[in-house]
């Protein structure tokens, strides 16, 4: 009789542990599937998808300003610091030109047309919800300055926005226009997507040129048209 008492107490002991081990599997089993959810959201799939086009590269260097800065090199700074900005807010951007190379067939008769093709071929893969192609001006007389932004011939989105652009370019940078312009550009008309075109300023004026390769300055007017992205996605 006391044989079966204590083998049932055994018995007995050995379900508690049991059901104890069972809920201590189901508390980890809770906790690690929090943490797989809490990571899932806290890495989201990028909602849109930018493609910057820094104009120029290659033979193709762009204008040369007084001072000696070349356009397609300053384009690629001021992408760079664009893409590097929207990433952080979760935007996937896609580069249409990623060094100094031009994106033409070496073996192509017309390569300025060669490279175009080649960046609107890029935006039409990579499907996005804007393209911002970046550029410096240039012009015989050296007095003009400000940066403008261009849009998409009959889009209404285009204009939207560049004037979301430009209007952060406006509050925040010296001489910056307050307007924007249809531009008759082959990027910006080249396919369906909205699609915008910045002069960010003046390399033939030596003072806007010196501002224009300025670590700090390409910061601040970077910013400008980041804040002016985010406006216009609604972010």
């Amino acid at each position: 009789m006391f044989l079966i008492k204590y083998n049932m107490k055994v018995l007995t002991i050995k379900k508690r542990t049991l059901c104890v081990i069972l809920v201590c599997i189901i508390l980890i089993c809770s906790v690690v599937g929090i943490c797989y959810a809490v990571q899932a959201t806290s890495s989201p799939k990028p909602e849109y998808t930018i493609v910057i086009d820094a104009g120029h590269g290659g033979r193709d260097g762009g204008s040369v300003g007084e001072l000696g800065s070349i356009e397609k090199e300053l384009n690629l700074e001021y992408a760079n610091s664009l893409k590097s900005m929207l990433e952080k807010s979760d935007v996937k951007v896609v580069m249409t030109r990623k060094d100094d190379n031009g994106l033409y067939e070496e073996d192509a008769s017309n390569k300025k047309l060669s490279d175009m093709r080649a960046r609107r071929d890029i935006i039409r893969s990579a499907k996005p919800d804007l393209v911002i192609s970046i550029h410096m001006n240039s012009y015989p007389l050296k007095n003009c300055v400000g940066a403008k932004t261009f849009y998409k011939i009959n889009s209404e989105a285009s204009l939207k926005a560049a004037q979301c652009v430009q209007d952060s370019l406006h509050y925040y940078i010296n001489n910056a226009s307050s307007s924007v312009s249809e531009g008759d550009y082959y990027i910006l008309n080249c396919t369906d997507y909205t699609s915008i075109l910045i002069e960010c300023g003046f390399i033939s004026n030596p003072m806007e040129e010196q501002l224009l390769a300025d670590k700090h300055y390409r910061e601040d007017f970077i910013y400008s048209v980041y804040c002016g992205i985010l406006m216009y996605l609604g972010i």
